[in-house]
């Protein structure tokens, strides 16, 4: 395994097209970090420059302390799993596993030593005699990963691999790879465009937007501690809300939100950053897992209450997704099952005020990130 260092790296196309902008990354040896972010932010481009696939424009990538931009791909001694498995249909799963390691001359007796270790890992030993078009979706993708790890490379590179599978064997395949990783104890770079992947898989994750990076974290510190609107949107399911008003002070001195139709009175520990924003105008996020009944928030919780219309009712198992309206705005709340109202009803929720965030209206920056101590 090996660091990987991305320095000041873009990718532009023609003159005015860019598609990666100044990435400066460290990953370090043996860590797991996903690049997340929309179609077209980027995750992609910057991880084939890493395999070699793409062109520098500008900026450097090192893998073990070596500068490999003009490397061919061959020969940086990194592995990559691709989304559409890319097995050869005419070879065994055997074959397929074995094919590279023969083309770079390993005796008969190593391949086949590798070849029966990396299916033990996976659990595809019965297999290795069958072609592609007989194995499912989880069985090739799992061919496509033991193929990389026979190779035992320095880096592993995986490209939205899961994106064919089906929900379930997407769930069972996140763990897999993370056993995977936590065994072989590799460098891995994962991209994807879903969060949830993100969160549950990587050490730390890069959110990209549009070429640029937003944030690089720990998944719950980025949960909790989102630097933009864009990350604290990105980051979490459903997504954050968000509501647009000012911060007033009421006749006893305390500030309060206000929309024109919400005024939620907000913690002291607030004031110290949005005392100078009074009477300008901020976001409000509010995650819909902190919007809650009534009947179900501790006394030790302060909380502000929210009025509002049900205009869709989503059943999702424990949890429901209730799609509100307060005549200012719309957002999602996340409540318990056993406490579901109906669509059209007037309804009142409980807002944990302590797991508010503030964003600036112009830049969007999380205006509070100073709280992380207060909120911890």
């Amino acid at each position: 395994m090996a660091d990987v260092v991305l320095r000041n790296l873009s990718k532009i196309y023609g003159e005015e097209i860019v598609a990666v902008s100044k990435v400066d990354i460290d990953i370090a040896h043996g860590e797991f970090v996903v690049l997340v972010g929309p179609s077209g932010c980027g995750k992609s481009t910057t991880l084939r420059m890493v395999a070699g696939l793409e062109e520098v424009t500008e900026g450097e990538i090192l893998i073990d302390g070596q500068v490999v931009n003009e490397v061919p791909p061959k020969d940086r001694d990194i592995a990559m799993v691709f989304q559409n498995y890319a097995l050869y249909p005419h070879m065994t799963v055997y074959q397929n596993m074995a094919f590279g390691l023969k083309l770079r001359k390993f005796g008969s007796d190593e391949i086949d030593r590798r070849v029966q270790e990396a299916a033990g890992v996976l659990g595809i030993g019965d297999l290795l005699d069958r072609r592609p078009k007989e194995l499912s979706g989880g069985q090739r993708q799992r061919v496509a990963v033991g193929r990389a790890i026979v190779r035992k490379p320095k880096v592993f590179l995986f490209d939205e691999p899961l994106s064919n599978l089906d929900a379930k064997l997407r769930v069972q395949m996140r763990a897999e790879i993370s056993k995977l990783h936590a065994q072989i104890d590799a460098t891995m770079i994962y991209v994807t465009h879903d969060q949830v992947e993100a969160m549950t898989m990587g050490d730390r994750i890069v959110v990209m937007r549009e070429g640029i990076v937003q944030q690089i974290d720990q998944p719950l510190h980025l949960y909790n501690w989102p630097r933009n609107r864009f990350v604290a949107g990105f980051i979490g399911n459903p997504g954050m809300n968000f509501f647009h008003g000012k911060i007033v002070v009421d006749h006893t001195g305390d500030l309060v939100f206000d929309d024109g139709v919400l005024n939620l009175r907000l913690p002291s520990k607030f004031k110290g950053v949005l005392e100078a924003r009074i009477d300008r105008g901020v976001i409000l996020g509010i995650r819909p897992e902190h919007i809650r009944n009534p009947e179900t928030v501790g006394r030790e919780t302060q909380v502000e209450t929210i009025s509002a219309r049900v205009e869709v009712v989503e059943p999702m198992g424990n949890d429901v997704f209730l799609y509100l309206n307060t005549g200012s705005c719309s957002f999602v709340a996340r409540i318990e099952s056993d406490h579901v109202p109906d669509v059209q009803q007037e309804v009142s929720l409980v807002v944990a005020v302590d797991k508010m965030h503030f964003f600036d209206e112009t830049s969007e920056v999380n205006i509070a990130l100073d709280l992380e101590e207060a909120r911890s």
